[in-house]
């Protein structure tokens, strides 16, 4: 791999080379689809498929709608098929809405990759961070604690189609039901579209409805910001809980002055770095070792799960970062 003054924001010094050597140096062209470019989840997943081009000299980069729409998403992918590109790797905001173009993508010859999208069926290879059902049970064991077990909640997810956070909060509420029978969840699920302005609004509104409310389960990252934003704002510090996903970056003031908790994350740089050696191991036939017990060299992802028999190439990496005020600095992305 090259050896560059880029700054290294993934820990590469076990990769697995073996897997994305190309023959005769060959260098393929792949594109990373997100959800929506510009927030700080997604500015972090390029920072790592940036490094990835730096490692490798693959002309790959990130590009995304500039807010969450289905149907843009839809139309970027359509323009890089027009171009010939030679993988994709999707992180769909809809998996519904991306079904048919994949499909297209995969009938020219074009390798998908994919992230967040445990039930897509046009995929050569779906990478997980980790079991969605629990992720979101260890949301939830936080969030209990937090609530002293008892109490009600509201729950927000980016998209009702979005079905890796709605596993989140399936899981949570199974965990709920179990652990913390006292616990209730009111309303349906808040549907925020990754916005922390929608996400304000409508749990604003939420606690209106229900003014009883002392817990926020967030699935979407800005969830974390809207919920400290509207915590903070109605004096609502030490009487309504939050435990949810989240970046530093994001929610870090709210960590600090205690008006939420919890948040919890994977490194989405990794994970796009993941998503491209995997990209890259199809792209040069090596699709056997894709498989369970690969070991990726990078840090989550040291020896892959597939527990679906039926879906061997529905693949899961292992952890999650929990974050607090007392460990809120290890974290500055």
């Amino acid at each position: 791999m090259a050896s560059t003054a880029f700054a290294q924001v993934v820990d590469t010094s076990n990769v697995n080379k073996d897997l994305i050597q190309t023959a005769d140096d060959k260098k393929y062209t792949i594109a990373t689809v997100v959800k929506v470019d510009g927030i700080a989840w997604f500015d972090r997943m390029r920072e790592g498929v940036e490094q990835f081009k730096e490692d490798t000299g693959h002309d790959v980069w990130m590009v995304g709608p500039s807010q969450a729409d289905a149907a843009a998403q839809v139309q970027i992918i359509e323009n890089l098929i027009a171009q010939g590109v030679d993988a994709i790797a999707v992180v769909p905001f809809s998996v519904e809405g991306v079904e048919p173009v994949l499909q297209k993508a995969r009938e020219r010859g074009i390798v998908v990759i994919s992230h967040e999208a445990s039930n897509l069926v046009n995929t050569d290879f779906d990478l997980e961070a980790f079991d969605n059902h629990a992720y979101g049970a260890n949301l939830m064991k936080v969030l209990g604690e937090y609530m002293g077990g008892k109490g009600k909640y509201v729950a927000t997810v980016g998209s009702l189609t979005s079905k890796s956070q709605m596993e989140w909060i399936d899981g949570a509420v199974a965990y709920q039901k179990e652990n913390f029978p006292d616990m209730e969840l009111v309303g349906d699920r808040l549907e925020t579209y990754d916005d922390a302005a929608i996400d304000y609004t409508k749990l604003k509104e939420a606690l209106t409805a229900y003014p009883d409310i002392t817990g926020i389960l967030g699935a979407p990252m800005p969830t974390s910001a809207g919920a400290g934003r509207l915590i903070a704002e109605s004096g609502l510090k030490g009487k309504v809980f939050f435990a949810g996903t989240g970046l530093v970056s994001v929610a870090g003031e709210y960590l600090a002055s205690g008006d939420i908790q919890y948040i919890q994350f994977w490194d989405p740089a990794v994970a796009g770095y993941a998503m491209n050696m995997l990209a890259v191991a199809a792209l040069e036939g090596k699709r056997d070792q894709i498989k369970e017990g690969l070991n990726l060299g990078l840090v989550g992802y040291e020896s892959l799960t597939a527990p679906d028999a039926s879906r061997p190439n529905l693949l899961y990496g292992a952890g999650w970062v929990g974050v607090t005020a007392d460990n809120m600095d290890q974290y500055d992305f």
